[in-house]
């Protein structure tokens, strides 16, 4: 099996990528021939948010991959998911795709656009492990929610569990390739007024990469 597994940022994989011997930073794709019980594996670090994932997979995702995994920390909307949980995020919005009518959001819908704004997950074959996982929806954004007006208006909008900056830009990116492709996410602070004393990055770093490294293991 060919895996790629996307990255926004090497700290987010870095557990992973001493698993997996690679000891150099990366910047794009890693080329290098690496085996997990027979499986090649790639790493791909895009840079953080939608527009550098999208460029970059443009880029290096011209072959065939049965397997594309979006992996990475997230906020929560969801005060049920813990922090440092790690979810499978199944479908996932470009929630500021729109138009603004004074004081009115037009959706993507509303506009009656072509193409969409909603991208999903791709299985066509079963993952235990991914099974096992909380399945949510994300929101994709430009600027991290941190104040209450917005977060409760896109609340009301999509009802999403999480946010990233790059997980449906990946989901679209996968669209034109083929092969399954997933977004595994742990959740670093809850969506709510920016306040880091409460953010546990490190706790679901921790988690993503144990649970990244269990998975691959036991393909």
């Amino acid at each position: 099996m060919n895996i790629l597994i996307v990255s926004a940022t090497e700290l987010e994989v870095k557990p992973l990528l001493n698993f997996l011997e690679i000891n150099s930073p990366l910047n794009g794709l890693n080329h290098s021939n690496i085996k997990v019980n027979g499986h090649d594996i790639k790493l791909l670090i895009t840079g953080v948010g939608m527009v550098n994932t999208a460029l970059m997979m443009g880029r290096y995702m011209n072959s065939l991959y049965d397997l594309t995994i979006n992996v990475g920390i997230c906020g929560s909307f969801d005060r049920n998911l813990n922090l440092g949980q790690v979810v499978q995020v199944e479908e996932d919005i470009l929630s500021e795709m729109g138009a603004e009518n004074g004081e009115e959001f037009l959706t993507y819908e509303q506009l009656n656009l072509p193409g969409t704004h909603v991208y999903r997950a791709i299985t066509n074959q079963t993952y235990l492990a991914i099974e096992l996982l909380n399945k949510v929806k994300g929101v994709t954004v430009n600027t991290v929610h941190g104040n209450d007006i917005s977060i409760d208006k896109v609340k009301k909008r999509y009802s999403p569990d999480v946010e990233s900056m790059e997980g449906a830009s990946f989901f679209a990116g996968c669209e034109r390739v083929g092969g399954d492709c997933l977004q595994i996410r742990a959740i670093s602070n809850y969506v709510e007024r920016r306040d880091k004393s409460k953010w546990q990055i490190p706790l679901a770093i921790q988690n993503l990469n144990e649970f990244l490294i269990k998975f691959v293991s036991e393909l």
